[in-house]
């Protein structure tokens, strides 16, 4: 029996979806320790999926691109966060359920090459990357030659993107604002990507530059104020800006909330409705946090967390081997 638990995430922005320059997609985002995932598995002589009817078959069919011939798998799902919010529940959950398969069975493949077979990682690395090793985290998109056309992860078939930049994230406190409700996915996501690209090319180079001069340093010289700036200035342009215009009123009033209340920086993660801000202060979080409540009120909820700054963890017994 092993236990995998992983993190959710934060999609702060895709970069280039223009894709003059012979790349495209791109992506900044952030591991988060909460709400997280977690799942059971062993070994066994037929395929058995429990706890999640939504992703049982996409589990499965994970599984079976997997296994080998004449072998089994057991898996139990202890626990996971509503899907298409904007926290990347699914690519968490299906790489728990490949990573399961691969440890189990000595597979020995990449998390990369398992994502890839799960049919995730296709637009944004960011899911990959943060199920590999957490933290703070920007890919490098796919070269326009290997990918036809824009399309959401769920849908594009390219490879991960690889890795540009990985850094510990500072230990400030992430609020969430969870309305109710869910993000654009399935046909309408796809959809919004035909009608909503190429981003004009001045947008992207504003965006590329946020991310790089501006989210970067400010990770490492743990600057609060400088990623808060940056986080705003990226819901204003590029393919941010073109998410939030679909978002209903109370998310915007919520960032202007987070805003006023104290919080550095207030963004929406990938299609919302997950709405994240920062602070350096326990008590300033609470706040924030009490001051979105009075217009979520029975309407979602909020939650306060930290980045993960570890990959997925694969606990035999009581030893962590990952």
């Amino acid at each position: 029996m092993i236990k995998i638990k992983t993190s959710t995430r934060l999609h702060m922005a895709l970069i280039d979806m223009n894709g003059k320059h012979g790349r495209m997609d791109g992506g900044a985002g952030l591991a988060i320790d909460e709400p997280g995932i977690c799942i059971r598995a062993k070994k066994s002589d037929i395929i058995s999926i429990s706890g999640d009817p939504v992703l049982e078959e996409s589990m499965k069919r994970t599984v079976r691109s997997l296994l080998p011939s004449d072998s089994g798998i057991e898996i139990e799902v202890i626990f996971r966060n509503k899907l298409h919010i904007g926290l990347g529940v699914g690519t968490q959950s299906l790489l728990a359920v490949a990573k399961a398969v691969n440890d189990l069975y000595n597979l020995e493949k990449t998390v990369p090459e398992l994502s890839s077979i799960a049919g995730r990682g296709g637009t944004s690395g960011i899911g990959t990357h943060s199920f590999e090793r957490g933290g703070f985290i920007v890919d490098g998109g796919h070269k326009t030659s290997t990918k036809s056309g824009f399309a959401p992860s769920s849908v594009s078939k390219a490879y991960p993107a690889p890795l540009l930049f990985r850094h510990d994230f500072p230990d400030w406190h992430i609020i969430l604002a969870i309305p109710e409700g869910s993000g654009l996915h399935g046909n309408l996501e796809a959809s919004f990507f035909k009608e909503n690209c190429p981003v004009p090319l001045p947008e992207v180079f504003e965006v590329s530059h946020t991310v790089l001069m501006q989210l970067m340093p400010a990770v490492i010289e743990n600057d609060i104020e400088a990623f808060g700036l940056g986080v705003d200035r990226l819901q204003n342009t590029g393919f941010n800006k073109r998410e939030i215009a679909l978002q209903p009123e109370i998310s915007k009033e919520i960032m202007k909330q987070m805003r006023e209340s104290g919080s550095k920086g207030a963004g929406l993660s990938s299609f919302g409705p997950v709405i994240y801000g920062f602070s350096d202060s326990k008590k300033e979080a609470q706040n924030i946090a009490n001051s979105v409540n009075e217009i979520l009120g029975n309407s979602g909820k909020t939650v306060i967390t930290k980045a993960r700054n570890s990959g997925a963890s694969v606990t035999v017994g009581n030893n962590s081997i990952l």
